[in-house]
């Protein structure tokens, strides 16, 4: 389920930029359901490998998908809803499977078991997940363009300066900063799991 989720992500991301008329992702061949066009060797492969050899919890990324801002018609509101397109994503996936298990299941939820449960399950948590991850408001992840539409432009020296630094960071901060981001991930979940 994790799978299919990360592709809609990233698929959503270059559908909202060609409605807003960039066409880059679709000439890469990018709005496809295909996973093999969202394979980053380094970070789809490689990196969760390592880190599953090492002990520590896995963690990876999708190819991200191309998208030029100076085709859009209105870069700095646009570009904004592009990159908030993916967590939009994740949101309404799992909205979708709480519902789909509260549909399927009713008051035998609590008892529940099986294939169809697992990947109703997986799509709602997973997906919860991601939104959440992607709105940390850390380059290169989704929420770091709200600061950048916030940010005063007097700021943006120390910001650039810290984008360069901050793929680094967030390596550290899923390895070693899991009870901060547990703050962070448990409201979520607590409230997907309302949604049962």
């Amino acid at each position: 389920m994790l799978i299919p989720s990360v592709i809609l992500h990233e698929i959503s991301h270059g559908a909202v930029a060609l409605a807003f008329g960039d066409d880059t992702a679709k000439r890469a061949g990018r709005l496809t359901l295909n996973p093999l066009a969202h394979v980053d060797p380094f970070g789809t492969v490689i990196l969760p490998a390592l880190l599953i050899f090492a002990g520590v919890p896995a963690f990876g990324y999708a190819k991200p998908v191309p998208v030029d801002l100076r085709k859009l018609r209105n870069q700095r509101q646009q570009g904004l809803l592009v990159s908030l397109a993916g967590p939009a994503t994740n949101i309404a996936l799992a909205v979708a499977g709480a519902l789909a298990l509260r549909a399927t299941f009713g008051d035998r939820l609590p008892f529940a078991h099986g294939l169809a449960y697992d990947a109703l399950l997986g799509i709602g948590v997973y997906n919860a997940y991601l939104a959440v991850f992607n709105l940390l408001p850390i380059p290169p992840l989704d929420g770091s363009a709200v600061v950048e539409r916030l940010l005063p432009l007097r700021w943006w020296p120390q910001w650039l300066k810290f984008r360069q630094y901050s793929m680094g960071l967030l390596l550290l901060l899923f390895l070693w900063g899991g009870r901060y981001l547990n703050n962070v991930f448990d409201p979520a979940i607590r409230l997907w799991a309302h949604l049962l």
